[in-house]
């Protein structure tokens, strides 16, 4: 029953992912629409990764107490409403307000998804069955930012937000089925503890210095490479030229760079190791960001979109793997606590990355990216090598 409950689960990232990247080439759509410059329009972004990652605080918790692929199911039903609530805002500040709203239902499909899988899948096959159950997330990047750039210019921005509301709720019914047919994928829940100790639980984690490692490393890694992606269909469309739909379809070849991780994730795993996929993926960052910072045509930011994929699935992958092993008797809440330093750097790094936009254009951007994540690669990789000193050490003590 796990294989099949995995991509059920997969079916909630796939939609989580889509949601994400949706809005990325609609801002020129939706600032030429109310009149804003890129920055300001970058607010429905900015505010859907702020509360996406500030509720993980209570998702976590939440899905410790109660069961976590029970409350994947009822998010995903309750985040068919927080989309169509996209769909009818009358104007720029109340989209924004709803996708703040929706970024709090919908922030709890993927953490609480991999809690799970934390929970029931053995730590050596993890690694591989994360990358399979991601490649939901990847195909749910491609499907967003192509089908929004496509149904943008067709019927208007708030097209993919209905499409995506009858998404949600197809996946919530197809796993309440699965919840009714395996009555043990509603238990894993701790009623025992309120959640008051729930939080409190999660608050001690902070204390253990590899969890505050993991949590700064992520944080920084969402500043930088998620604060640079979600300018690239609008970069695509306003300095290459490249039309609203072609560019949404362009951020395709980030998720197909990760499918590529994915299917060959059980031979390089193996090979590389934690510390080398590190730095292999922060070396195909680096590479992919420079690249769009010097691309002389549309052309050549293809590729380099293709490789920021497989650099960032090497690396943030192994980021998570970690993050589902940071605290065993609290899973749900130590992953959530990861998803909400992976938003809230990303926020950062989005509200950063459109004041400097506004200012100097997307050159900084890109070249922060392109410089600042092989570092953040390299600092992560001796830092597992320490850790992993420091385990022997313990062992053979």
């Amino acid at each position: 029953m796990t294989g099949r409950a995995v991509i059920l689960l997969s079916l909630a990232a796939f939609a989580s992912a889509a949601s994400l990247r949706a809005t990325d080439p609609l801002l020129a759509l939706i600032s030429n629409e109310y009149g804003v410059t890129p920055g300001s329009a970058s607010l429905v972004i900015t505010a859907f990764a702020l509360s996406y990652g500030l509720f993980q605080v209570f998702h976590g918790p939440i899905g410790d107490r109660y069961g976590k692929f029970r409350m994947v199911m009822l998010t995903t039903a309750i985040s068919g409403l927080t989309s169509l609530l996209c769909a009818a805002a009358p104007g720029l500040s109340t989209l924004v307000a709803a996708r703040f709203v929706s970024g709090i239902t919908i922030g709890a499909l993927i953490p609480l998804s991999m809690a799970w899988i934390g929970d029931v899948v053995a730590y050596e096959r993890r690694q591989a069955t994360i990358a399979r159950f991601l490649i939901g997330q990847m195909l749910g990047v491609a499907f967003g930012a192509a089908a929004a750039g496509v149904l943008g210019a067709w019927f208007g921005w708030r097209a993919i937000f209905v499409v995506l509301g009858l998404l949600f709720f197809a996946i919530a019914l197809l796993l309440r089925v699965e919840l009714g047919r395996d009555a043990s994928l509603a238990r894993g829940g701790s009623l025992e503890a309120s959640l008051f100790a729930a939080f409190g639980r999660m608050l001690g984690l902070l204390r253990r210095s590899w969890v505050r490692v993991i949590l700064t490393t992520v944080a920084i890694e969402g500043a930088l490479a998620n604060g640079a992606f979600a300018f690239i269909a609008w970069d695509l469309h306003q300095r290459h030229g490249v039309s609203l739909g072609a560019s949404g379809a362009f951020i395709a070849a980030f998720p197909a760079g990760g499918l590529l991780y994915a299917a060959v994730a059980g031979r390089v795993v193996p090979a590389l190791g934690e510390r080398g996929l590190v730095l292999a993926g922060g070396g195909f960052l680096g590479a992919a960001y420079l690249g769009m910072t010097l691309a002389p045509g549309a052309g050549f930011v293809l590729p380099c979109i293709f490789f920021a994929g497989v650099g960032i699935y090497m690396m943030h992958n192994t980021l998570q793997v970690h993050a589902t092993q940071m605290a065993p008797e609290a899973r749900g809440a130590a992953v959530s606590l990861f998803a909400l330093c992976l938003f809230t750097g990303q926020s950062i790094g989005i509200w950063c990355g459109a004041r400097v936009i506004d200012a100097w254009g997307i050159i900084p951007v890109f070249a922060a990216a392109g410089l600042g994540l092989p570092l953040v690669a390299l600092d992560f990789r001796r830092r597992l090598a320490r850790r992993s000193a420091s385990l022997r050490s313990a062992v053979q003590s």
